[in-house]
């Protein structure tokens, strides 16, 4: 997450502002390189505002405009307060005009970017003390859905080789919703979820956070419907030069997160690996050997 001025007076603030003003905070939040080097009628055209817009949050920010506002991201580009985000263009056009290695090498270049982007004090002080809570918790449910469906699932198997503690609400024959109902303040749920928001998983969120299950939600921005409940803010960057957004962020921040909990089991964790590694081997789950092939 960049270390952006004005993060923390936005993201209090975010909550009391009216619905066009929460359009350019969350952008001003998530595009932070963008405000110090685009015009304010640019960013406004990307909000999706009006300039007018942009100028009624920076004074809503106790600044007399938004030239004071853009000011001070430039300021914290000048002094290497900003990563410079990756500007995703129209995949097609950039593939019909450079090719798809070029596609490829961006996406690749992006996604290293992206990895370092991560590897702040920020975002690491943040996995250790969700790790601290969840290593303490009775359950941990683990929710992702479309997308972030298959993060929940590699969490919830990395949990499974040293713990009974993991719970996929996986949503099979739409009992998604069930098991949740058992959690109590004792337990813990990880949500996974960017935008577009999956309607489903932010409802079971809600019902979760309103029985006062600590929420861990592995989002893409602070401000996200998720963030704004959670105990614990995971934040991902899911642009990307292709169509799709990336996924690939979370999947990495889900394993350093099964991880630490992993460490934090000490050895009751070791002895839960040892006997998965026994149950693989009685069962011959991996191969060791590989055929070998003539040349023809």
């Amino acid at each position: 997450m960049d270390s952006a001025p004005l993060t923390t007076t936005i993201i209090e603030a975010f909550n009391s502002l009216p619905a066009q003003l929460k359009l350019a905070a969350r952008y001003v939040l998530d595009h932070p390189h963008d405000v110090a080097l685009l015009s304010m009628r640019e960013q406004a055209r990307r909000a999706n505002v009006t300039p007018a817009t942009m100028t009624r949050l920076a004074q809503q920010l106790g600044l007399e405009g938004y030239d004071a506002l853009k000011a001070a991201y430039a300021e914290a580009v000048r002094d290497g307060g900003i990563g410079f985000t990756r500007r995703a263009g129209v995949q097609v056009e950039n593939q019909k005009l450079k090719g798809d290695e070029a596609l490829a090498a961006d996406m690749l270049g992006a996604g290293a970017h992206q990895f370092a982007q991560m590897a702040n004090p920020d975002t690491i002080a943040r996995l250790a003390a969700a790790a601290r809570d969840l290593g303490a918790a009775g359950r941990i449910y683990c929710l992702g859905m479309r997308s972030s469906h298959a993060v929940a699932w590699h969490f919830s198997y990395i949990l499974s080789l040293f713990s009974e503690s993991g719970v996929l609400l996986d949503g099979t024959g739409g009992t998604s919703v069930d098991r949740i109902r058992h959690a109590t303040p004792k337990d813990a749920l990880v949500a996974i979820s960017v935008a577009p928001y999956t309607r489903a998983t932010l409802e079971i969120a809600e019902y979760a956070a309103a029985r006062r299950v600590p929420l861990i939600a592995v989002t893409d921005s602070e401000v996200s419907p998720l963030a704004q409940i959670a105990r614990h803010k995971l934040i991902v960057p899911v642009e990307s030069p292709s169509f799709f957004h990336t996924m690939a962020p979370a999947f990495a921040l889900a394993e350093m997160l099964a991880v630490l909990i992993a460490g934090r089991g000490g050895e009751a964790a070791l002895e839960a690996l040892r006997k998965a590694d026994a149950q693989m081997i009685d069962f011959n789950t991996h191969t060791h050997s590989f055929p070998r092939f003539s040349p023809s």
